[in-house]
C-alpha cells in the first residue's frame, strides 16, 4: 500500500500559491490589501512590464518589526484575526498564505519599519529560500518588491499573458481599491525599458462621488445620482451607498459596474442581479448601466470566506439583500433620472428636483386619446390637415412645400419661463423633434420617446402593474417536462410565483404542471417562462423572491410595450398646446429623462453653444 507523507513546506506554498497567486495582479491584490489593513494614507505601486519583471508597493502603514516579519513569511500566520470569530473579520486579508505564497514562486524583498525605531529590517526571499536577512533604510511603512515571478515555474509562467494584458489587471485591481478606500492616496506607475508613465494618481479625502468619477469617468459625475440608504438588520444597520449612472448614460459592455461589500471589491451574480432588475424597464437588453456601489452590512449577514481570493461572498438572506439594491438604486434613480446624460442646465435641475411642485403638473392633453395611428412620413411631400386635439385650436395647413420641418410664431418668453426647465415650444422638425427654447438655450425633445415613458409611468401610477398580475386560467393546464433540479426550484419559489399570477405545481419527477397565467402574458411560451424562471433562480439561489423578481420584470417588460404602442408617435404632427403639454408633463413625471429602452428623450444645446457655433464668442 502506498505510503502517506506530509509534503515539504517549499511544495506546500507552492500549492497555496496556486490558489492565491494565479498572475501578477493577484500578487498585488494582496500586496495592496496588505497596506490598506496597515493603516496606510498613501500607497504607492510601480510595475514594470506590467508586473511581469517587477511589482512595487510601498505604503506609510504601521509597519512591522524584524519578528513580525519573520512571523508574516510563515502560512496562516497573521494580525488580522484577534480570536478564533472569523465569522466577523472585518480586515481585507486574513488568511495569512499571501506573503509566504508569493515568496515561494518570485523572488520578493520585504523591508519595513516601525515608528520610533532607529532604523528598518529588510528580508529577500528567492523562490522560497531565505537569502539575506538584515537592517535597511527607509521611512516608516512597508516596502514589498517582487522579481522574476514564476522564473523557477515554468508550467505556470507560460500561461501568462502579455505585459499589456498584466498591465491592464493590474491597474482594474489597483481602481477598484482605490475606489472603495477615497481616504487613502494611491498612485500607480507602469514602466519598461527604463521608461515609466505614471496611470493613476489620486489625492486623500477626496470624498466616494469625486474618487468614483476620477477613476471610472469623469463626466460620470454630471450623469449620475449619489445614492444613500439605510435599513434596520437583526444584527445591525445595513447601508448603500455609490454612485449611479443615468439609464441614458450606459455601456455595451458590464464592465463598469463597480461592486462592494464593506469595502471589498467582489464580483458577485447576486449583485449584477439585483442592478439588472433595478434597470429593467430603463435599459435595453444589451445596455448596462454604469455605477459604483459600497454594501456595508453586519458581518454576522456575510461570509467572506468563500474563495481563496476573497473575490465572491455568501449572504444570509439574499433574497433581502437584493431586494434592499433593487429598491435603493429605483429610489435614487427617481430622483434625477428626470436629466438627460447631456449635461442640462444645472440650476434649473436642482430647482426642478428640489422643488418638483415648481413645475405646472398639467393635466395631458394626450389622455385618452388614440395614438396608434401613424401620421405620413417626415419624408412625405403631402401632409394631411392638422387635427383638432382637445383644446387645441382647430386650425389646418397644408405643408408641401417644407415638410420636414415647422415653426409657430416666436411669442416672447413669459416671465415664469425659469420654472420650465425644457423650456417653452417653438416648433417641430420632421414631425418627430419638438423644439422649445428655454431662458439660456434649445432643447431638442424625441415625442414618442418622451411619450413613451409617460404613458408607462402613468400605467404604473394607475395600479396597472396589478391589473396585468391578475390570474388567467388555463382550460387545459400546460405540462412543461424539465430537469428535475429546475422543477424543483420552481417547486420551492411556487407560493411566491403565484402572487404575480402564475400558478404552478409538481407533475411528476421531471414536469410541472401550468395551471394559470397572468392575463397579460397569457400567450407566453410556458416552457420559456418556467425555464427562464428557474435559471434565474438557480443563479440568484431558491428563495423564492429571486423567482418573483424575475416575474415582475416581465410583466414591467409587457407595461414597456402597452405603453410603447399606446404613445404619439414619430411623424404626428402637434401643435404647439399639445407641445407645451408634453413638456410640462414631462417635467412632472419620474424617469422622463429616457425611454423605456434607455435612450435621452431630450437634448439641450446651451447658447454658449449656439454662440460658439457662429462665431460670436
Amino acid at each position: 500500500m502506498p505510503q502517506i507523507r506530509r509534503l515539504p513546506n517549499a511544495l506546500v506554498n507552492r500549492i497555496a500559491a496556486g490558489e492565491v497567486v494565479e498572475r501578477p495582479a493577484a500578487a498585488l491584490k494582496e500586496l495592496v490589501e496588505n497596506a490598506i489593513d496597515a493603516g496606510a494614507t498613501r500607497i504607492g505601486v510601480a510595475l514594470t512590464d506590467g508586473g511581469l519583471t517587477r511589482l512595487e508597493v510601498t505604503d506609510d502603514g504601521c509597519g512591522m518589526d524584524p519578528d513580525n516579519m519573520a512571523l508574516a513569511l510563515e502560512r496562516h500566520a497573521t494580525s488580522k484575526l484577534p480570536d478564533e470569530a472569523i465569522e466577523l473579520v472585518s480586515s481585507l486579508g486574513f488568511r495569512g498564505e499571501a506573503l509566504p505564497s508569493i515568496a515561494s514562486v518570485a523572488r520578493m524583498t520585504l523591508e519595513s519599519r516601525v515608528a520610533g525605531a532607529n532604523d528598518g529590517w529588510r528580508k529577500v526571499i528567492d523562490h522560497g529560500e531565505l537569502i539575506e536577512d538584515g537592517p535597511a533604510a527607509l521611512p516608516v511603512g512597508t516596502r514589498v518588491r517582487v522579481e522574476q515571478i514564476f522564473a523557477k515555474v515554468p508550467a505556470r509562467r507560460k500561461f501568462l499573458r502579455t505585459p499589456r494584458s498584466e498591465y491592464i489587471a493590474c491597474l482594474d485591481i489597483v481602481r477598484r481599491l482605490a475606489m472603495a478606500r477615497p481616504e487613502i492616496a494611491f498612485t500607480l506607475e507602469n514602466g519598461s525599458e527604463g521608461k515609466s508613465r505614471k496611470a493613476l494618481s489620486t489625492q486623500v479625502d477626496e470624498g466616494l462621488a469625486t474618487r468614483v468619477s476620477q477613476i471610472v469617468a469623469r463626466e460620470l459625475k454630471d450623469n449620475a445620482v449619489e445614492i444613500e440608504l439605510e435599513r434596520e438588520t437583526p444584527h445591525g444597520v445595513m447601508r448603500l451607498t455609490g454612485l449611479a449612472g443615468l439609464p441614458t448614460y450606459n455601456r455595451g459592455v458590464a464592465d463598469h459596474q463597480y461592486l462592494f461589500v464593506n469595502g471589498r471589491p467582489v464580483k458577485d451574480r447576486l449583485l449584477t442581479g439585483a442592478v439588472r432588475g433595478a434597470y429593467s424597464d430603463m435599459l435595453a437588453r444589451d445596455r448596462h448601466a454604469v455605477l459604483a456601489l459600497f454594501l456595508e452590512i453586519p458581518p454576522q449577514d456575510v461570509d467572506v470566506n468563500v474563495h481563496p481570493a476573497k473575490t465572491e461572498v455568501r449572504f444570509r438572506d439574499a433574497a433581502h439583500v437584493r431586494g434592499f439594491i433593487v429598491s435603493g438604486l429605483r429610489k435614487a434613480l427617481a430622483t434625477g433620472d428626470r436629466r438627460s446624460a447631456q449635461g442640462p442646465d444645472r440650476a434649473a435641475m436642482e430647482r426642478w428636483q428640489q422643488e418638483p411642485e415648481q413645475a405646472p403638473a398639467m393635466r395631458s392633453i394626450f389622455e385618452g386619446r388614440d395614438w396608434s395611428q401613424n401620421q405620413p412620413s417626415p419624408g412625405s411631400h403631402v401632409a394631411e390637415p392638422r387635427v383638432d386635439w382637445g383644446t387645441a385650436p382647430a386650425t389646418s395647413h397644408t405643408d408641401t412645400a417644407l415638410p420636414q420641418g415647422r415653426a409657430e410664431e416666436a411669442a416672447p418668453l413669459p416671465e415664469n419661463a425659469q420654472q420650465y426647465p425644457l423650456g417653452i415650444a417653438r416648433g417641430q422638425v420632421a414631425n418627430t423633434y419638438i423644439v422649445a427654447e428655454s431662458a439660456d438655450g434649445l432643447i431638442l425633445v424625441d415625442q414618442h420617446a418622451a411619450h413613451e415613458r409617460l404613458v408607462l409611468e402613468r400605467l404604473k401610477a394607475a395600479g396597472a402593474e396589478e391589473a396585468v398580475t391578475r390570474s388567467q386560467a388555463l382550460l387545459v393546464p400546460d405540462v412543461v417536462e424539465m430537469d428535475e433540479a429546475d422543477c424543483d426550484r420552481l417547486e420551492d419559489a411556487a407560493e411566491g410565483l403565484a402572487r404575480f399570477g402564475l400558478t404552478v405545481e409538481r407533475f411528476g419527477p421531471a414536469a410541472m404542471l401550468v395551471r394559470a397565467v397572468p392575463s397579460a402574458i397569457a400567450k407566453a411560451d410556458s416552457g420559456k417562462l418556467l425555464q427562464d424562471l428557474a435559471d434565474d433562480i438557480a443563479k440568484h439561489g431558491k428563495q423564492e423572491d429571486s423567482g418573483s423578481l424575475l416575474l415582475s420584470e416581465k410583466l414591467e417588460l409587457v407595461l414597456a410595450t402597452m405603453a410603447c404602442h399606446g404613445s404619439v408617435r414619430a411623424g404626428r404632427v402637434l401643435n404647439v398646446t399639445e407641445m407645451n403639454a408634453l413638456l410640462r408633463e414631462m417635467e412632472a413625471t419620474p424617469r422622463s429623462g429616457q425611454c423605456n429602452h434607455g435612450r435621452p428623450t431630450w437634448v439641450k444645446l446651451g447658447m454658449d453653444d449656439v454662440e460658439k457655433l457662429f462665431g460670436r464668442h
